[in-house]
């Protein structure tokens, strides 16, 4: 008898919870939640959120029908939550039935198509106005308004909301994440290292140190060469203090001011571009993370970054370009002439130094009385090296990885970085560089604590402009990714038929053009990179490639964004760095552009046709590295000429 009564019990309080439950499933406990932002044609998720905690135990894992624009479905309650997959089409009404909800929604999704302008409108106003802050901030305007005019704003209105949803959403949304606000810290910490280690003689002294080795044309070019790889951590600093510490000592030597200002310039970009600890790393590795995270790749930014170096081949064949021709002795095209007037000891042409930026100037050049001394520069670059990596180690070992017998160490060290939290180690290693750097100069009185302070801020100011930049990268980012960007392009490109091996190539063409016409590599990376990684990804999974094959395509497309705007910075006459290397080497501008042009042009050719093509099918960079390089010593031993023999050649013939 008792039995029964526990078992009529049980019966009973089941069939109360249930009919509750289906009684209390209202408007008053449920909310149904659209896409923030309704994009025609793909599939988007609706969401209906049971609220009331208890009412939504009762239903977990239970079966709920519902209507759905009158089509009757059973859906399963998972998390208190209702997932709908739905394709929006056409201007419509949506309509959902559950419980007692008569829910009923005017949508008018977005065209998939009109997603392209955002990213199109900033590419079409840097190449005409020719400024890069302006451009991005008209293209996120742009997709902002059509996101508003969408979600049923009058067209004036629109815009008006739009222009304050640059600031109070896609700025905001941008400089709130913790990963961005990471990239800031560290960029403008390494930046204030930078400008201290200026100020107190330390990068005085490395170039001092280095030049006194300089006895000839050869061996001072190949001194202005070592000393632009040395100096990696900025291309600025790079540029501004090897071009003007090593200038009186180059005309002594009778190199060219052209030479000059070509070394320093493709020195200075290439090297920061592929360096793991440098201003530059920064800004990557945010631009990749935002990819890594629209795609929900299980991967690292700073993983990824590593793999994309094995693609990164325009910076990689400059350099041993031109330590080909240091090392022959010769030249070819415009550059030939220059360094052949230079033998001749005539008068070097070239501009006043007080052209030089005077700001830039002042931040890079020592104070007065201070001592140059090589180790104040190389104890705080040594310390950020050493801290990062070992930061790596830290945060991403796995003793389990290591003790796998299967893998290698390069695996396994590849395995670890993959895994560890890069944001954390580079702030750890650039504050530990930072307070290094101080305490150096404060012990040996090489400038005051004020002195070193305002150098540090100095260092802070400098990355002023990269900020601006990433910031505003990173909202064009995020309204591409509420637009689905990337599906369009992904399906444009299947449409199109591109195979997805030509689009390491292709992109590395459109990086170089964009930054060519803009004159600035971090403009393009900030347009391209939202809009390459996403799609270049999806293009590979909808050919169905495997995950090995895609990651492959995904680092050649990492690195061709990067370098290709590398290349074009370097032919651009309106790059700043490029302008930088002519003042800094007292070299007309025009002069630097097209000597530096052809050069520029034959390392890009080989890092397409020997580097980013067959990379893209599968041929190991271990075989299109050497290949490449040899490639290049063969143009350069065929078509170079030594300057001297060049200039009795043409003293011959007037005389003749």
């Amino acid at each position: 008898m008792r039995h029964l009564l526990i078992f009529f019990f049980v019966l009973a309080v089941n069939f109360a919870s249930f009919s509750q439950s289906d009684q209390e499933l209202s408007s008053n406990n449920t909310e149904i939640n659209l896409p923030p932002i309704i994009v025609k044609g793909l599939s988007q998720e609706i969401t209906i959120v049971i609220t009331d905690r208890e009412i939504a135990k009762i239903y977990e894992g239970r079966k709920v029908s519902l209507t759905l624009n009158g089509n009757e479905l059973e859906r399963k309650v998972i998390h208190g939550k209702i997932i709908l997959d739905y394709d929006f089409p056409e201007k419509e009404t949506l309509s959902i039935g559950i419980g007692d909800i008569d829910y009923q929604n005017d949508v008018n999704p977005i065209p998939l198509w009109l997603s392209i302008l955002p990213p199109l409108i900033a590419i079409f106003f840097a190449l005409f106005l020719r400024e890069v802050y302006s451009a991005l901030i008209g293209g996120i305007w742009i997709g902002t308004t059509i996101i508003f005019f969408y979600q049923g704003a009058g067209f004036i209105s629109a815009i008006f909301k739009g222009f304050l949803a640059i600031i109070d959403t896609y700025i905001l949304n941008s400089l709130t994440d913790p990963g961005h606000l990471s990239i800031i810290l560290f960029s403008m910490i390494i930046a204030g290292t930078v400008g201290l280690i200026s100020k107190n003689g330390g990068m005085r002294g490395v170039v001092n140190g280095l030049s006194k080795y300089a006895k000839g044309p050869k061996s001072g070019s190949f001194i202005t060469w070592l000393l632009g790889i040395f100096i990696f951590f900025d291309d600025y600093a790079n540029t501004l203090v090897v071009g003007n510490t090593m200038r009186p000592l180059t005309d002594k030597l009778r190199i060219s001011r052209e030479k000059l200002s070509y070394i320093i310039d493709s020195t200075a970009a290439p090297v920061a571009s592929v360096a793991f600890v440098t201003t530059w790393i920064g800004a990557e590795l945010s631009y990749i993370q935002d990819g890594i995270n629209s795609l929900n790749l299980d991967e690292s930014a700073y993983g990824v970054f590593f793999g994309s170096l094995a693609y990164s081949f325009y910076p990689f064949f400059t350099l041993a370009f031109i330590l080909f021709l240091i090392w022959k002795g010769v030249d070819y095209g415009p550059m030939l002439k220059a360094e052949a007037r230079a033998r001749a000891e005539l008068t070097p042409i070239g501009k006043l130094e007080d052209e030089v930026d005077a700001d830039l100037m002042e931040e890079m050049t020592e104070a007065k009385g201070a001592k140059p001394r090589m180790f104040n520069a190389i104890i705080p670059v040594l310390v950020i090296i050493v801290g990062t990596m070992t930061g790596l180690v830290y945060t991403g070992w796995n003793q389990d990885t290591w003790n796998d017998p299967a893998l290698t160490f390069f695996a396994k060290l590849s395995d670890t970085i993959g895994n560890a939290d890069s944001y954390s180690s580079l702030l750890w290693a650039s504050t530990s560089s930072l307070f290094v750097a101080l305490a150096l100069t404060l012990s040996q009185g090489l400038i005051s604590l004020k002195d070193s302070m305002e150098a540090i801020i100095g260092g802070f100011k400098s990355m002023l402009p990269a900020v601006m930049i990433m910031t505003l990268a990173w909202s064009v980012a995020l309204v591409t990714k509420h637009m689905h960007t990337a599906d369009f392009m992904s399906n444009l490109l299947l449409d199109a038929a591109v195979s997805p091996y030509l689009l390491p190539s292709i992109t590395f063409i459109m990086a170089a053009f964009v930054s060519f016409s803009t004159g600035s590599s971090w403009g393009t990376m900030a347009i391209l990179y939202p809009l390459i990684l996403p799609a270049g990804w999806l293009v590979t999974q909808q050919t169905g490639m495997d995950y090995d094959s895609s990651m492959a395509i995904f680092h050649n497309l990492t690195a061709a964004v990067l370098t290709g705007s590398v290349l074009g910075d370097h032919c651009s006459p309106i790059s700043d760095t490029t302008i930088l290397s002519s003042l800094a080497s007292s070299c007309p501008h025009i002069e630097h552009v097209r000597t530096q042009l052809p050069y520029a042009l034959t390392t890009g050719l080989f890092a397409i046709f020997l580097g980013s093509l067959p990379a893209a099918y599968g041929i190991s960079p271990w075989l299109l590295f050497p290949a490449g390089i040899i490639g290049i010593y063969l143009v350069i031993h065929f078509l170079g000429k030594p300057s001297e023999t060049y200039f009795l050649n043409q003293k011959n013939r007037v005389s003749g």
